[in-house]
Order: structure tokens, then C-alpha cells, then sequence
């Protein structure tokens, strides 16, 4: 009975903290003071040029990735951003797009289209660009830390996968009623030992240091 209650702590304490320590990976030490959290993407869409200098936590789905004389220029459709600074996936939750730009070489080829990523970055104003037959205004940042999500997103059911034969029969008052034996598999949201961080399988990328190339899934 006694370990039953300390693997339930266990897990709980685990789902708890491990929100935050996946943001501080996303945002680094050296930016957590300068950010400016109060600051929406709706208020920076509306004017960009009012909050020039500000740094700013971005994130979203890339559409293009191109390299220019001046740098690397992403255009992203911005997506709402969970605790942990992850972008979701639900397009239709977007309320716009914007450009991050980064001096230093950055090869398109490893932010196809399709990419997530989150972005701590200095707001530099606005760049007009075509879209189809308009010209759009893109908010513009200047990319001071880069995170390229490569896992799934934890929204999905499908990180309540099967456990196998090896997990932990401990079972939670609002899990599944399938627990223990060789094909059980658990409903609760606050399974952790040894499986959360594969759920968020992520990389940082941070200019001045290498990227390294990944194929497109």
C-alpha cells in the first residue's frame, strides 16, 4: 500500500514540475528577465514599430524558410502557446503571421514547412511582403533563440499510447480500468515515469552554434 501512495506522488509531482522545467529549456537563463510576457501577438500585430527593442516569446508553424543576403528570413503562422512554450497544432487558432530573421547562417532546408517552433526574439518592426494578390505587414523579430519541436505535440491522444509489459502497475483513481498484464495501457494524463520526456522530444538551437540538419518526416 505504501508504495502504491509513493509511485501516485511520484507521478503527480512529476506531471506538475515538468511543465516549468521544459520553459526554462525554451527560454534560456540569460533572457528570462528581459521578456516582456504582458505583451500579446494581437497588440504587436496592430503596432509593430511601438514595441521595437522588445523581447517577445513566439511560436507557431513555419510556411517558408528562406536565405537572403541579410540572413535567414522564417515566416511562421503564429499558434497560441502552452505552458511550456509549445505551440499547438490548430491552424485555425492563428491570429497571423510574422518574420523572424537570423543573421547568422541558418540553412532553410533544415525548417521545412510544416515545422513547429518557438522563438525568443527582439521585435525590429514591421517588413511588407506579397501574399497571393495583397501586401501583408509581417511583425519582424531578430531571432535570439530558436526551439525546433521535433516530437508531438503532448495534445494528442496518442502519447497515451500502451505501456507494454514492463510499466508500473500502480494504478490512479482516474485511470482506465486496463491495468496490469502484458497489453494494458493507461488513460490517466499523469503517467511520467520514464515516458513524458519522450513526448516532447525537442531540440535548441541558439545563433553563434551550430544547427544540425534533420530530414523531413
Amino acid at each position: 500500500m505504501r508504495n502504491t501512495q509513493l509511485a501516485f506522488l511520484a507521478c503527480l509531482v512529476t506531471a506538475t514540475f515538468l511543465p516549468g522545467c521544459a520553459s526554462s529549456t525554451v527560454i534560456p537563463a540569460a533572457f528570462q528577465q528581459q521578456l516582456d510576457r504582458t505583451l500579446t501577438f494581437r497588440q504587436l500585430k496592430e503596432s509593430p514599430d511601438s514595441y521595437q527593442g522588445r523581447l517577445v516569446v513566439l511560436g507557431g508553424e513555419v510556411l517558408s524558410a528562406k536565405r537572403l543576403k541579410a540572413g535567414t528570413r522564417i515566416e511562421i503562422l503564429q499558434l497560441p502557446l502552452d505552458n511550456s512554450h509549445e505551440p499547438g497544432t490548430d491552424l485555425t487558432a492563428s491570429e497571423g503571421r510574422f518574420l523572424a530573421m537570423q543573421e547568422e547562417f541558418l540553412d532553410p532546408a533544415t525548417l521545412p514547412e510544416g515545422t513547429r517552433v518557438t522563438i525568443v526574439g527582439e521585435v525590429t518592426g514591421v517588413t511588407t511582403l506579397p501574399l497571393d494578390e495583397v501586401e501583408y505587414v509581417y511583425p519582424t523579430l531578430e531571432i535570439k533563440h530558436l526551439k525546433v519541436w521535433t516530437g508531438p505535440t503532448a495534445a494528442g491522444p496518442s502519447y497515451l499510447s500502451a505501456m507494454g509489459p514492463y510499466w508500473s502497475p500502480y494504478w490512479m483513481p482516474f485511470s482506465g480500468p486496463y491495468w496490469g498484464g502484458p497489453f494494458s495501457y493507461w488513460n490517466a494524463p499523469y503517467w511520467c515515469a520514464g515516458s513524458c520526456l519522450s513526448w516532447r522530444q525537442s531540440r535548441s538551437v541558439t545563433p553563434y552554434k551550430s544547427f544540425r540538419s534533420r530530414r523531413r518526416r
